[in-house]
């Protein structure tokens, strides 16, 4: 199973290009919770955005997508050219070459998760199992105007799983604009009906 997680606000934003406009502690939580031990795949943007001292991102095999040649930019992930045509995708790799993903490696029931950017998002989401969206109660896109990056939608085929209902973060901030204190936030998750 490949799954896709990402935060989002209200209006949908997850960042302007460079960073998450928030500071989220328990998303942060989360997300490591959530990705520990599974392959995670990102796009160059979204490795390049993470700080120096958490890349390569611990106790997962990180994965970018990037034309560049692997260098010392990409030390400790591997770097591939380009995802496979990911209609049909069954597996992340056990190994991974400079031409694309190859093999396969199941992890406890559980493939890997795509990370970011939004390119990334826009064209694994019709083809995952499994979406975790951290909803931030926040309105971003008249502060962000063309900076902002927004997540896909979620395709109609999923069904909600469960959803955390409106929790506060004690710690929670918008880096952009005014932030509200507390923080609201809450994690909603999806699964790809299945046909009949």
């Amino acid at each position: 199973m490949l799954g896709a997680i990402w935060a989002q606000s209200v209006d949908g934003v997850i960042g302007d290009g460079e960073t998450m406009p928030w500071h989220l502690p328990e998303d942060l939580a989360h997300f490591k919770e959530t990705t520990l031990r599974f392959p995670v795949i990102m796009g160059r943007r979204t490795w390049e955005s993470l700080p120096a001292k958490n890349r390569p991102l611990p106790g997962r095999e990180n994965i970018v997508v990037s034309s560049r040649e692997p260098g010392e930019w990409s030390a400790g992930a591997e770097v591939v050219s380009s995802l496979p045509d990911l209609t049909g995708f069954t597996g992340l790799p056990g190994r991974v070459g400079r031409q694309g993903l190859v093999g396969h490696e199941q992890r406890e029931g559980h493939d890997g998760w795509i990370i970011g950017g939004a390119r990334l998002y826009a064209r694994a989401v019709e083809v995952v199992d499994r979406i975790e969206v951290t909803l931030v109660d926040a309105v971003l896109l008249p502060v962000l105007r063309e900076r902002a990056v927004s997540a896909p939608d979620v395709p109609e085929d999923f069904s909600q799983v469960s959803d955390s209902g409106w929790l506060a973060s004690e710690r929670g901030r918008l880096t952009v604009g005014v932030s509200e204190m507390p923080l609201r936030y809450r994690f909603l998750s999806y699964e790809r009906k299945r046909l009949a």
